[in-house]
């Protein structure tokens, strides 16, 4: 399950990246990417006859309130159930952050990683803290560590692809590049899934996010995507990229130049946004 406050992507479950990705839960509202997946989590709900209506966890009471947007009370409701479960702890964090109470997501992911110093959801969720910081360093020492224990698993994608940010925040454009590609190879529509990725750069400015569009746009293109590099390269030139130049000279669009979309881009002079 991924929900989605403050800038990157936050998990939710028990494996720690943003905790264990918790896929079967609410959806996304914020800017970062969290994952709160529960794998064997403790007190989980027997199956139920057809007949009978299911007994319904803490967690999964916690979850209902979180799809809800219901924080506080789904706060509440993850409180009240065992103080050693790290899936709480991490599900306690996210609630926390999308209030954007980010100190108090900090402990919670923190007491999460005490408990289970494996998580890789909570370590994710924990780097994504320090993003909205800007302490982009910190960041991508958390992002690393959770990648080194789940190197290639689907939910790594996303961790990824907040690498792939936090390496853009410091402007290292190449390993943020390296990372995104990596996020690619592993879910090709990571991007896509997440929607409107692009809203963690809400706190840059246009030209640095008509940078990040337009290495997007070069992504896409060295994959053979043509549609969805069209599609970043506009947002690049609505938002005003001024390297127009490159279209005709970088390696990745070298088999679009002939396509009259791409023609028209070059000849266009976009409205900036």
């Amino acid at each position: 399950m991924v929900y989605r406050p403050v800038a990157i992507v936050i998990l939710a479950g028990l494996s720690s990246a943003w905790c264990p990705a918790q896929t079967a839960n609410p959806a996304a509202t914020g800017r970062a990417m969290l994952d709160g997946t529960r794998t064997s989590a403790p007190g989980a709900a027997a199956p139920q006859a057809l007949n009978n209506p299911p007994t319904l966890t803490i967690e999964q009471r916690g979850d209902i309130l979180m799809a809800r947007k219901q924080y506080r009370e789904a706060i509440d409701m993850f409180q009240q159930g065992s103080p050693k479960d790290p899936v709480l702890c991490n599900k306690e964090g996210i609630a926390y952050h999308q209030l954007t109470q980010l100190g108090n997501a900090r402990k919670s992911y923190e007491q999460a990683l005490k408990l289970k110093p494996d998580y890789v959801e909570a370590m994710n969720n924990l780097g994504t803290i320090y993003y909205a910081q800007r302490s982009f360093r910190r960041a991508i020492s958390w992002y690393n560590k959770a990648l080194k224990l789940a190197p290639s698993e689907s939910r790594s994608a996303s961790i990824y692809m907040n690498l792939g940010t936090a390496q853009f925040g410091r402007k290292k454009y190449e390993a943020a590049t390296a990372a995104y590609q990596m996020a690619l190879k592993i879910d090709p529509d990571v991007f896509e899934h997440h929607g409107n990725f692009g809203v963690m750069l809400e706190e840059h400015s246009v030209q640095e996010r008509a940078k990040y569009h337009y290495y997007l746009a070069k992504l896409y293109a060295k994959d053979g995507r043509t549609e969805m590099a069209l599609q970043y390269l506009r947002k690049a030139l609505e938002e005003g990229f001024k390297e127009k130049d490159k279209l005709n000279k970088d390696p990745e669009f070298a088999g679009m130049r002939d396509l009259p979309e791409f023609k028209q881009l070059i000849a266009s002079e976009p409205r900036v946004l």
